[in-house]
């Protein structure tokens, strides 16, 4: 029975197992998926047992995304951009293979499961940390009419943007940000510690769609201000974390499971 995992610390909270076995289950594919608790300075040594245990494949969860980056040789287009990996490869051969889903998932999510157009819209993308850097090129690939970064550190914001060969793209400090939005995303983790950026109130309308790329139980406190404010739609990202989920089991895999179900399943 072919083995795949999620490495991280902590990890226990990890709802992988749980989607990954939901899809095994709806394609009849026979598999395993654990959750693999990671000491933080033990990646190398971590990724070198799973692999002589057998597994075929990883996913990557905090704090790890970016350390996988830095030891993998081989990595997708998608990873080379993001600077992180979120799922890995392990050929017979003994290679290993970085890709990135994340942004993928992002917009899998606000397309196909919200109903939300990209393409020419204004879009702020909030924060510049490893979360915004790993959706910026799948969000600029829907040709939006602008995408701004921003960041608490303008020049943080200021170094992603020139990752990217497009004129669409630019960084502004949070408190400087010109509104509306069309959309509005939120990359920050700010939002579960019950912290929202200090944005414009003017950034908002109630044509503007919320989207935070956290997601809880109940609204995180970006999606409490959006709601405060009025905005047309709001969202959080566990359906993103089904899409990219969904696009790895595609890469280990080779077929793409239908996520619809399991983001009912897991949606409380």
């Amino acid at each position: 029975m072919d083995k795949y995992a999620v490495i991280g610390n902590p990890i226990s909270h990890s709802k992988s197992p749980l989607i990954h076995h939901a899809f095994a289950k709806q394609l009849g594919h026979s598999l395993t998926y654990s959750a693999e608790l990671i000491p933080l300075n033990g990646l190398e040594s971590g990724l070198e047992r799973l692999q002589n245990e057998g597994f075929k494949g990883l996913n990557v969860t905090v704090p790890f995304k970016e350390q996988v980056w830095q030891i993998l040789t081989e990595k997708s287009e998608h990873a080379t951009l993001a600077g992180a990996v979120n799922t890995i490869i392990f050929n017979e051969d003994g290679s290993r293979y970085g890709d990135n889903t994340d942004g993928l998932g992002l917009c899998q999510d606000l397309i196909q499961n919200h109903g939300i157009e990209l393409t020419n819209k204004r879009i702020l993308l909030l924060g510049a940390g490893g979360a915004a850097r790993g959706v910026i090129q799948p969000l600029l690939n829907h040709n939006p009419a602008e995408l701004i970064i921003a960041n608490r550190t303008v020049s943080k914001a200021h170094d992603l943007t020139t990752l990217f060969t497009s004129d669409v793209i630019s960084a502004s400090e949070f408190e400087q940000v010109s509104g509306p939005f069309d959309i509005i995303i939120n990359a920050t983790s700010a939002s579960l510690q019950g912290d929202v950026p200090p944005i414009p109130e003017t950034t908002i309308s109630k044509q503007t769609i919320c989207y935070d790329m956290m997601y809880s139980d109940s609204d995180t406190a970006f999606i409490q201000w959006a709601k405060k404010h009025q905005a047309a739609q709001t969202s959080d990202g566990l359906g993103m974390l089904i899409e990219q989920a969904a696009e790895s089991f595609l890469i280990w895999r080779g077929t793409k499971p239908k996520t619809q179900p399991v983001i009912d399943l897991l949606r409380p």
